[in-house]
């Protein structure tokens, strides 16, 4: 069985709740008291401006570029020239904006900040996701992101292909090293977390087949192989398929976009990928005026 992790609401369709949140935090942490250099310009100058993308990449975040202008001012329009998600060529142009001067200036560096961060996130897991074609194996996402912007990093990730692990504490049990050791052993762990946890799935770190062997005698529904060399991860599928009830298993740890191909070819079900909303790559963007607007 293949299962996906995502939440059935974690589509690409359907934006983080706490977008327009996120999106008042950065203005507020960027204008603090007052913009006194867009102050400089006449309160009621037009201006047009395009915003610019210098390499190519999956573009990822026009609502929270759009969110940035509404909240400023509404009477800045934004005409969007792709859409969220799509491939764009190196040196496009990928909208164009008029209005007021003032909160155009004001709110640029907000808007390309979300829009670089997130399109870089959306493009790498592009990447990885390509290395995965023609396997049923799947990228998943960690909970390394950027506090205070997860929602968003994970709608990234949806927005480049890749699935979203558990999305935070709540809605996955995931057993690691130091909750085995409190516990005891792995099937007191299991056990703990479903009297505690009804109906929530349940996720088994192991370092070696013999806490695997332990793990799917425990039914956990998922496995982590942490650090598993190939030959060893093999010898896991192997061992899962062979049990009267296997589980979904993830390879992580030291995962590479030039590795992913091999892990893959053992028959994991999904590799977790860190870097992909913790190193983050942003994507070249600028906003230029149009000639005598400001």
């Amino acid at each position: 069985m293949h299962g996906c992790l995502q939440s059935p609401i974690a589509v690409l369709n359907q934006l983080p709740a706490d977008l327009p949140d996120q999106v008042s935090r950065a203005l507020r942490e960027d204008i603090g008291s007052g913009d006194v250099t867009a102050a400089l310009i006449p309160a009621r100058q037009q201006a047009r401006a395009r915003v610019l993308c210098r390499e190519a990449a999956s573009i990822c975040g026009t609502p929270w570029f759009d969110e940035t202008f509404r909240q400023l001012d509404p009477a800045v329009r934004i005409e969007w020239l792709i859409t969220e998600g799509a491939r764009a060529p190196a040196n496009s142009i990928l909208c164009e904006l008029s209005g007021p001067a003032r909160p155009i200036l004001t709110g640029e560096r907000t808007a390309l900040n979300f829009l670089q961060l997130l399109s870089g996130t959306a493009s790498i897991t592009r990447r990885y996701v390509e290395a995965l074609h023609g396997t049923r194996c799947r990228i998943l996402d960690t909970r390394k992101t950027i506090p205070g912007l997860r929602s968003a990093q994970k709608y990234a990730v949806r927005c480049g292909g890749g699935s979203n692990h558990r999305l935070g504490l709540y809605d996955m049990v995931l057993i690691k090293e130091n909750h085995i050791a409190a516990a005891g052993s792995i099937g007191a762990a299991v056990s703990a977390a479903r009297a505690q946890s009804p109906g929530v799935r349940v996720e088994v770190e192991v370092e070696n087949l013999d806490q695997l062997r332990l793990a799917l005698d425990a039914h956990a529904e998922l496995v982590m192989l942490d650090n598993f060399e190939l030959d060893t991860m093999r010898a896991a599928v192997a061992l899962n398929r062979a049990h009267a009830q296997p589980a979904l298993l993830e390879c992580s740890g030291g995962v590479t976009l030039e590795g992913v191909p091999a892990i893959a070819a053992t028959g994991v079900d999904y590799i977790s990928v860190g870097s992909l909303t913790k190193n983050i790559d942003a994507i070249d963007l600028s906003m230029r005026f149009a000639a005598g607007d400001h």
